[in-house]
């Protein structure tokens, strides 16, 4: 199935949940990028056994799709001063979920009990801000199937899947806030900074 091996199967074939999915997609190492930056297929994950962002979402997005879902990831979008961020995102029940790759105590996995995708990508808003407390989200895309992909080997690709990313900056968004929206939001307390410092796995 995908051109995965036996054994890949048999590790994302064990994760029937959406929240066991997330439990292995945590256990994987952060991805702190040494050498160069990289987008790595979910092979590769599996192989290295590390992970940021895009790269634990793609992953989740497989084992979604291996267990009966879609595989859909959807692109969250800051200030050019932060960093974008990328979800897997599901549906039960008619509401909607999602599994998250992060290093910090915030922007993680979702319950599925968001009736659309904004409410769901609203729900990371006041938990998105940088070590300033400004809050940085600013749009989000439709949830993008990555079956689109699979011509071009996203699942088992040796090299890094660039196309990925580079559709997500291509396509339309939506934007969440207008101007004075923005000009008027109150930055997080300094204990919601510290507590967004917290990290997950240290950089060695």
């Amino acid at each position: 199935m995908f051109n995965l091996t036996k054994e890949e199967l048999s590790i994302l074939k064990r994760l029937k949940k959406a929240s066991t999915i997330q439990d292995f997609i945590s256990k994987i190492p952060i991805n702190y990028d040494d050498e160069k930056d990289t987008c790595l297929s979910p092979r590769e994950v599996l192989k290295q056994k590390k992970a940021h962002c895009i790269e634990g979402a793609m992953l989740a997005a497989l084992a979604l799709r291996i267990n009966g879902h879609k595989p859909l990831i959807v692109d969250l979008t800051a200030t050019d001063d932060d960093f974008d961020h990328v979800i897997a995102v599901f549906k039960e029940e008619g509401r909607w979920g999602a599994i998250s790759k992060s290093n910090h105590a915030v922007l993680r996995y979702r319950e599925p009990v968001y009736k659309s995708i904004r409410e769901l990508v609203m729900s990371y808003f006041h938990e998105y801000f940088d070590d300033k407390g400004k809050k940085n989200l600013r749009s989000y895309s439709n949830p993008v199937d990555l079956s689109i992909f699979d011509k071009k080997e996203w699942i088992t690709s040796n090299k890094d899947v660039w196309f990925v990313p580079e559709h997500l900056v291509k396509i339309k968004h939506h934007k969440i806030l207008n101007k004075k929206q923005i000009s008027s939001l109150r930055r997080a307390e300094d204990i919601e900074i510290l507590s967004g410092k917290n990290v997950e796995w240290k950089k060695d």
